[in-house]
């Protein structure tokens, strides 16, 4: 049989069941050894008031008095035999909150420094993007206020200044609406406004159109376009058409007017499994490599004198790069100075 633990309420019960006996047991002897009847007769309702009386009464201070401070030592020696397996788990427990909000906290506070560190890069890109756009406008902006100056002067009433100032002004002017187009073109990519219009056609036929459309700009370099050997078949692959046009155009356009005269421009293909890999390699100048991997960057250029002077917004490459990337494709550069630089990008092969 199992022992129940005692309590501070039936320890105070015990007490006052013991007094009400002692008080009964005291009046029984009264009456048992009383002389007369009639004294035995009335201490029986004497003896019932009595043990009346002390147990309520016992009970009653026993529980207000006593009980409450029994009950606070019965708690203390309770708690004290608490095994040292439950204390232990208590005590890991605990550590194991700790533990767990200290490490919301670390976690926490690393995402917040990494939102800040994302907030401060943000507002350099602007700080710097608005500077390169200040700078890209500011040369042909102050071309065209110099030319249309020199015709008031007086350069409008010499018919060999008028003309060749007019033309130039033009020019300027034909470079700050390419620089509005390019901007507007790369917004709209990186607002997810440029829909693709997927198709499938063949990638060899498009590079050789673009040959004819650049064909001009390389003879006047002396510079051949031709395909890689291996390039006399068809490699049919899905993407929007105008988009991947406008991509072969900057690469194309560029070789050209970066390669050496005399040199080559050569495209190639090359089966990739799922992808078809398109290359654009030129003999040209090349591009060191600590400069690489900001090719792509906006108004980035490696050369910047030399660049502006041959025109361009500055943001071709990167307009190819939102482009391929906006397929889910990639592309990449590798270069070698004074040998020369090749692109290469992928398109998803279609059958």
């Amino acid at each position: 049989m199992t022992r129940k633990n005692p309590t501070p309420h039936r320890i105070a019960l015990h007490v006052s069941s013991f007094i009400t006996m002692v008080v009964l047991v005291g009046t029984a002897s009264l009456i048992l050894f009383g002389d007369v009847i009639g004294e035995w007769l009335m201490l029986i309702p004497f003896s019932i008031f009595v043990f009346i009386t002390t147990y309520f009464t016992t009970t009653y201070y026993l529980r207000r008095y006593i009980y409450r401070k029994i009950k606070v030592i019965y708690k203390t020696i309770h708690n004290q035999k608490v095994s040292p397996e439950e204390k232990n788990k208590s005590v890991n427990l605990n550590q194991n909150i700790i533990e767990d909000v200290e490490k919301e906290v670390e976690e926490w506070a690393q995402k917040q420094q990494k939102q800040i560190e994302r907030y401060k890069s943000w507002a350099e890109y602007r700080r710097k993007f608005v500077g390169d756009i200040s700078h890209e406008l500011k040369t042909p902006i102050f071309n065209i206020q110099g030319y249309i100056h020199s015709l008031l002067d007086g350069g409008l009433e010499e018919e060999q200044i008028n003309i060749s100032f007019l033309k130039k002004a033009a020019k300027n002017v034909e470079r700050l609406h390419t620089i509005v187009e390019d901007l507007e073109a790369i917004s709209r990519m990186e607002s997810g406004k440029l829909i693709l219009e997927l198709q499938a056609f063949d990638i060899k036929e498009l590079t050789q159109d673009v040959f004819e459309e650049l064909e001009i700009k390389a003879e006047q370099k002396d510079i051949k376009l031709i395909l890689k050997e291996g390039a006399n078949q068809s490699f049919l692959v899905k993407a929007d058409r105008d988009s991947v046009r406008q991509v072969l155009i900057n690469l194309v356009h560029n070789s050209i007017k970066y390669g050496n005269e005399g040199g080559t421009t050569k495209v190639g293909f090359y089966d990739m499994d799922k992808n078809i890999l398109i290359e654009v390699a030129d003999s040209g100048i090349g591009i060191p490599k600590k400069h690489l991997n900001h090719v792509f960057d906006r108004f980035y250029r490696v050369d910047k004198s030399r660049s502006r002077a041959q025109g361009g917004s500055g943001l071709g490459l990167s307009i190819v790069k939102h482009i391929i990337e906006a397929h889910k494709q990639s592309i990449n550069v590798r270069s070698t100075p004074n040998l020369g630089s090749t692109f290469g990008f992928t398109l998803e092969k279609t059958s």
